[in-house]
C-alpha cells in the first residue's frame, strides 16, 4: 500500500472525505489530492502535521512503509519476547478473575485502612495488569530455548 493510498483509507476510517477533512484542516482541497496522488512526495511539512493532528495520528505513521506499519502494529517484533495477542489475551483473562475477586463481599485492605474507594482498586488493577505484564514478559525471556530468539 502506497502512502496516498495508505492516507486516503484513514481519512475514509476517520468519517472523512477529502473536502471535509480540506474544511477541517484548513489545507486547500487541491493540495490534499495533490498529496494522495504522489503519495506524499514534495509535500510541506506544515501541510502533513494539520492534516495528521486533524485525523489524530502521528506524522510518523504516514512516512512508514507496509512492513514498517505492519512491525509497528505488532508491536515490536524486533524483540524476540514481545507479548504475542494470545498472551495480550491470558494476562486479560488473569486481570478479569482478579477483579471479579476484588469485588467479592471479602475484605480489602491495605495498611491497615480498607480499600472501599473506587479510584484506589483502578490504580491497584494498573499495578497488577503491569505485573502481569512484566511477569509474561520475563518468563518468555528466560524460558524461551535459544532456538526460538532471533
Amino acid at each position: 500500500m502506497t502512502r496516498g493510498e495508505y492516507l486516503t483509507k484513514i481519512i475514509e476510517e476517520k468519517g472523512f472525505n477529502v473536502m471535509s477533512l480540506s474544511k477541517a484542516s484548513g489545507v486547500a482541497y487541491t493540495t490534499i489530492r495533490s498529496m494522495i496522488e504522489r503519495d506524499l512526495a514534495n509535500a510541506s511539512i506544515d501541510n502533513v502535521l494539520k492534516i495528521c493532528r486533524t485525523l489524530g495520528i502521528d506524522a510518523e505513521s504516514l512516512g512508514k512503509t507496509d512492513s514498517e506499519r505492519e512491525i509497528s502494529s505488532r508491536g515490536n517484533s524486533l524483540d524476540p519476547y514481545a507479548l504475542s495477542s494470545k498472551d495480550e489475551r491470558d494476562i486479560m483473562k488473569r486481570l478479569e478473575k482478579i477483579k471479579e475477586d476484588l469485588a467479592s463481599d471479602m475484605a480489602l485492605a491495605y495498611n491497615g485502612e480498607p480499600l472501599e474507594d473506587e479510584e484506589d482498586r483502578e490504580a491497584l488493577l494498573a499495578s497488577i495488569e503491569n505485573t502481569l505484564r512484566l511477569s509474561k514478559y520475563m518468563a518468555k525471556k528466560k524460558f524461551t530455548p535459544n532456538k526460538y530468539r532471533k
